[in-house]
């Protein structure tokens, strides 16, 4: 049995033996960790739709450039695929960012990105239903410790009740994992870059949709530098190369692998957020955030034979 996705294209051994993909990740891990605190600062400057249409916009006009540029095909084949590109987009971009978003306007920075990150437990959950992907021993150490750090991190805030930004925040990591998982499933036959750069376009459509529906306009009087330059930050590097390299990972290696290598970007997100932002974290929330900086090391430091063994396991 084959597994659907793009992993049918890849040679044998390439899924955890990727070295370019895991660079890649490291990266990734870089900048997406940098952008929640980034996110922040835009937000006390300006409402939620209108500073996500404008990172939505940027996002999308930087990646159609670079595919112009590198001469990365943006063409997605009549029918079907469209219909993929767009359910992809509501879920990667539309119900990710937003939520996040009002998820960040209801709680502390830290823990919106911690609690995001639950996003492995449910791709993982995910990929062995639909993708047929079964977790190596090792990724399976990284979910346990993933669990345990945000069992540590939500224990202190549930007990008076649980609130309304740790569900938006646990939300928006679900609807990222399954618009991933949607992608490896879909198998649009288009280039992966050029697909990221429409799900970006679509989703400043519906996001600008939802601003002129809520806000009545785009809503940047009481915006100072600090804050158009974290917008402008979000949008570059946020959306528009940290995307691109977000798809081409997710073509290149197993959905488990990618959304357990990016366990990263929180702890980035939460160092970043105490430096740039004054939060400071407390000692369960240092136990917690160590417990899922281990879950990401497991799968970067994964031999590439372990997991050579695991793709030729999931495909034979």
């Amino acid at each position: 049995m084959t597994v659907p996705g793009n992993l049918d294209r890849a040679p044998a051994g390439a899924d955890a033996g990727d070295i370019q993909a895991r660079l890649m990740l490291v990266t990734l891990c870089l900048i997406w960790g940098l952008t929640w605190p980034m996110m922040k600062i835009a937000l006390n400057e300006i409402p939620p739709f209108s500073m996500r249409t404008l990172t939505a916009g940027i996002g999308a006009l930087v990646l159609i450039a670079i595919c112009i540029v590198k001469r990365r095909s943006l063409r997605v084949p009549v029918g079907k695929a469209w219909v993929h590109v767009v359910v992809a987009s509501l879920l990667n971009m539309v119900g990710f960012t937003v939520l996040s978003a009002f998820a960040q306007i209801a709680a502390a920075t830290s823990r919106v990105a911690i609690l995001t990150y639950a996003m492995p437990i449910w791709a993982m959950l995910l990929t062995w239903v639909i993708l047929r992907e079964r977790p190596t021993r090792i990724q399976g150490v990284a979910l346990a410790l993933c669990v345990l750090g945000l069992g540590v991190l939500i224990r202190p805030l549930a007990t008076t009740g649980i609130p309304l930004g740790l569900l938006l925040a646990i939300g928006s990591g679900f609807s990222w994992a399954a618009g991933t998982v949607y992608v490896k499933w879909a198998r649009i036959d288009a280039d992966p870059m050029g697909v990221a750069s429409w799900q970006v376009t679509i989703a400043f459509f519906i996001i600008g949709a939802c601003l002129f529906i809520f806000e009545g306009r785009l809503h940047l009087d009481a915006a100072h530098a600090d804050g158009l330059l974290a917008v402008a930050f979000t949008g570059v590097a946020g959306n528009a190369i940290a995307y691109a390299m977000w798809f081409e990972i997710v073509r290149r290696v197993s959905a488990v692998t990618a959304t357990l290598g990016i366990l990263g970007i929180p702890v980035i997100g939460v160092l970043s957020s105490v430096l740039i932002l004054g939060e400071r974290p407390t000692n369960t929330d240092i136990i917690g955030f160590a417990l899922i900086f281990a879950a990401s090391a497991c799968v970067l430091l994964t031999p590439a034979a372990s997991a050579s063994g695991a793709k030729k396991s999931a495909t034979g």
